[in-house]
């Protein structure tokens, strides 16, 4: 069973990242149709734009600022979560592997010292896992702080699409 899970944490960052990439495209398309309405609509307001374009002008601005205000809470609140338990980690592997790695050194008969070698592969197959799982960190980092932007970005090629 411990092993399966070992496994499925190699694999979970790839799923993560190619979400984010998904997300990503997303937004993407979602800011191409929002930018190309909105330029056509400054360009045909000219110099003296109407009320409402101006409305819409100004919300441009403000969205912008308010999206990157609420992308950089929301990574900060994830690092803060996930920070202090990746650093705990990290220093528990890296005594793990220093402590597999003496007791190696220090092996007397061929058989302790098969036991010890098996027991350093372990921490290394742990300590790959570890990595694995800070991938998958800094790709659900980059999520949160792409979820306000999209949200903005898709919200308005909905609205503007409409018109």
């Amino acid at each position: 069973m411990k092993r399966n899970r070992t496994r499925h944490s190699f694999v979970n960052p790839f799923v993560i990242w190619a979400d984010l990439a998904l997300k990503t495209g997303e937004m993407m398309l979602a800011s191409a149709q929002v930018i190309g309405h909105r330029m056509g609509r400054m360009a045909a307001a000219g110099p003296k734009p109407n009320a409402h374009d101006r409305r819409e002008f100004t919300l441009m601005g403000q969205e912008k600022i308010e999206a990157a205000a609420e992308s950089v809470q929301a990574m900060t609140a994830q690092m803060m979560r996930t920070g202090p338990q990746l650093g705990v980690k990290a220093v528990q592997q890296m005594l793990s592997g220093a402590m597999a790695l003496t007791t190696l050194a220090t092996s007397r008969t061929p058989g302790q010292s098969m036991a010890r070698q098996a027991k350093l592969v372990r921490t290394m197959a742990q300590s790959a896992a570890m990595g694995s799982q800070l991938t998958g960190s800094v790709a659900r980092l980059a999520q949160r702080g792409l979820k306000p932007i999209s949200s903005r970005a898709t919200a308005n090629a909905k609205r503007l699409g409409k018109r």
